[in-house]
């Protein structure tokens, strides 16, 4: 992709959380609140137009991972290499924060994430039982299944 045709900048306001970006990886505003003001919020755009369309919340672990929280790319904007792209973007911001590790969380319903992160270099290396059983009010429904557990998936930077 272009680098001169999108600009990706960190969010620098609570104001500028584009909670309908976030939403299309999370379920509720609640949960997004859980976690995104201890974030780092990466917002994409095109270069001639101020509105993002995509997104990236990375949560500090520790000295040598961080998490992707979230990452979203508009729906009319998927399957146009848009979301490789921006995963490239957060493994350079990772490794220039000098992190060793980058770690991410889905449903075990959730194949096409799935798929996307191990085409991005992610391996599984543990579960979170019950967690969306655990954290959500209501059953929240995936590829015709109850999410229960969250697969999580790392890659070495």
């Amino acid at each position: 992709m272009d680098d001169t045709k999108y600009q990706l900048y960190k969010c620098t306001s609570e104001k500028e959380i584009p909670y309908d970006l976030l939403l299309l990886a999370d379920e509720t505003i609640e949960a997004i609140n859980a976690y995104i003001t201890d974030c780092d919020v990466y917002l994409l755009r095109q270069t001639d137009n101020i509105q993002p369309f995509a997104v990236a919340a990375l949560y500090k672990i520790d000295e040598k991972t961080v998490e992707i929280k979230n990452i979203a790319v508009s729906e009319t904007l998927q399957n146009k290499g848009i979301g490789k792209y921006l995963m490239d973007k957060i493994k350079e911001i990772a490794r220039e924060q000098q992190y060793q590790y980058l770690i991410v969380g889905t449903s075990d319903s959730g194949f096409r994430q799935l798929n996307f992160y191990r085409k991005n270099g992610f391996k599984e290396f543990d579960v979170r039982k019950n967690f969306y059983t655990d954290n959500y009010p209501e059953p929240i429904i995936e590829n015709g299944n109850v999410l229960r557990d969250m697969i999580l998936l790392k890659t070495e930077l």
